[in-house]
């Protein structure tokens, strides 16, 4: 099932028990009605546009999606191929940690603002300035008090809360998060960082978490992996840790923090859970992680070249048809279909952090977001057509259109989305020559994938 190296595994599960209900099953969670608000499956995206999920290659341990087809007007997908600097997970990747230490607070402490609900794209709200003794004044009536409760003390509106909109922008990455128009609160959160690699050149982080809105404390649980994701990476990249090592052992730290949260009560019921999706971006390579639905998406600065979807979703759809027993179009019309069958929490099935390794050929975006932007733009094609075609150079704007775009939709669940720019590296005229074996490497990866033969 699992993209990034666990297909055989996960075609096994899949045959066992996908063919009950998610309710039968003790490895899917329903989530909220809300979140498939707007989503029409007409076959899915890969249909047009296959997925890109890379293998395990060689005793490194994984391997790296290389240039050819990337950012380019080529059909086919991207050929894999050996990362000579990869890394060993010292066993399966996806076995659970052990306990670690979470970190305390959100991820996201930029300066908030609620979206404006009529839908402006860009907008971000601008609230009444407070009053001469302190106290905030409402948003609604702009003349009462807000009480300590959160209430206009004239009119009894209640007040946006600070997560109900939230902006960040740091250097060349930026994300924006909103509560959308149907849920009573924000339950997304996102990190977003930038550090130095040892060699001087920088990385940026990108998290972005979904809290499970059937569980407890959803807003908890994502602001706690988003956190504990961004405070790994940014202690372990320094140091010298492979990308993908340390992206998988980022969310490890961020399952460990999840669990932190449940009640330690023996056998407790519906603990915290969100999913999560992150990339970094670091010295021409792209590195993407994720468990559950939350997804990255890559878009070449060319808008004729092919965008791509880097995530393969943890849910009972994508299980039906990496096991053969539904087609696409099929089961992502049943009404199991965005039933998760991965989440971090402590009563996850089984956790399996899914890594990936990338090097475009060309300058590009990463959209890393949760479902509440997705179900309206699914495909890759579909999010490249809303996202601006300047997104490279003001991805704060460009986040704020993709959240507009999900709020003009509707807006049916929380709204997150992070934009990080991608710069290739030069390419050599002598590349061909730099690595005679890679050729060879390249093409029998690229059959051990079946999705790059759809």
């Amino acid at each position: 099932m699992s993209p990034g190296g666990y297909a055989e595994a996960g075609a096994a599960r899949g045959a066992r028990g996908f063919a009950a209900s998610a309710s039968e099953h003790p490895g899917a969670r329903a989530v909220d009605s809300g979140d498939a608000g707007g989503r029409e499956h007409a076959g899915g995206e890969d249909r047009d546009h296959p997925s890109v999920v890379p293998q395990p290659g060689g005793p490194s341990g994984y391997g790296v999606a290389t240039a050819p087809g990337w950012g380019s007007t080529a059909a086919a997908a991207p050929t894999l191929a050996e990362d000579s600097t990869g890394w060993s997970a010292g066993g399966d990747p996806g076995a659970d940690s052990g306990a670690a230490q979470p970190p305390h607070g959100a991820a996201d402490d930029g300066s908030a603002s609620r979206h404006d609900p009529a839908g402006a794209a860009a907008g971000r709200y601008d609230p009444p300035a407070p009053q001469g003794d302190g106290a905030k004044t409402c948003v609604a009536c702009r003349a009462g008090r807000v009480d300590t409760d959160g209430y206009c003390e004239h009119c009894g509106h209640a007040q946006p809360r600070e997560r109900d909109h939230l902006e960040e922008e740091l250097g060349s990455v930026a994300a924006v998060s909103d509560r959308g128009l149907r849920h009573h609160r924000n339950e997304d959160s996102f990190a977003v960082a930038a550090t130095a690699l040892p060699d001087g050149s920088a990385a940026t982080v990108a998290i972005v978490c979904d809290g499970v809105s059937s569980a407890s404390r959803p807003d908890e649980a994502s602001a706690a992996a988003a956190a504990a994701a961004n405070e790994a990476l940014l202690e372990a990249l320094p140091r010298g840790a492979h990308p993908q090592e340390a992206m998988h052992e980022a969310i490890l730290a961020a399952a460990a923090a999840v669990n932190a949260l449940a009640p330690e009560v023996s056998g407790a019921q519906n603990a915290p859970a969100c999913t999560l999706v992150g990339a970094v971006v670091s010295g021409g390579l792209l590195t993407i992680g994720w468990v559950g639905d939350s997804r990255a998406y890559w878009v070449p600065d060319d808008r004729a070249a092919l965008p791509r979807r880097l995530t393969e979703d943890d849910s009972w759809a994508a299980q039906m048809v990496a096991a053969g027993l539904m087609g696409e179009a099929e089961a992502y019309a049943d009404v199991r279909a965005h039933a998760i069958t991965g989440w971090l929490g402590a009563d996850a099935y089984e956790l399996e952090p899914h890594t990936a390794s990338f090097k475009p050929d060309h300058d590009g975006v990463v959209v890393v977001c949760t479902d509440g932007l997705w179900n309206y733009a699914e495909s890759a094609r579909d999010m490249a057509q809303v996202l601006p075609e300047d997104a490279a150079a003001r991805p704060l704007h460009s986040a704020q259109v993709l959240v507009g775009h999900a709020l003009d939709g509707g807006g049916h669940d929380n709204v997150t989305v992070a934009v990080v720019p991608f710069t290739a590296p030069p390419n050599p005229e002598s590349n061909p020559a730099r690595d005679p074996g890679a050729g060879a490497q390249a093409e029998p990866q690229a059959e051990a994938d079946p999705r790059t033969q759809a």
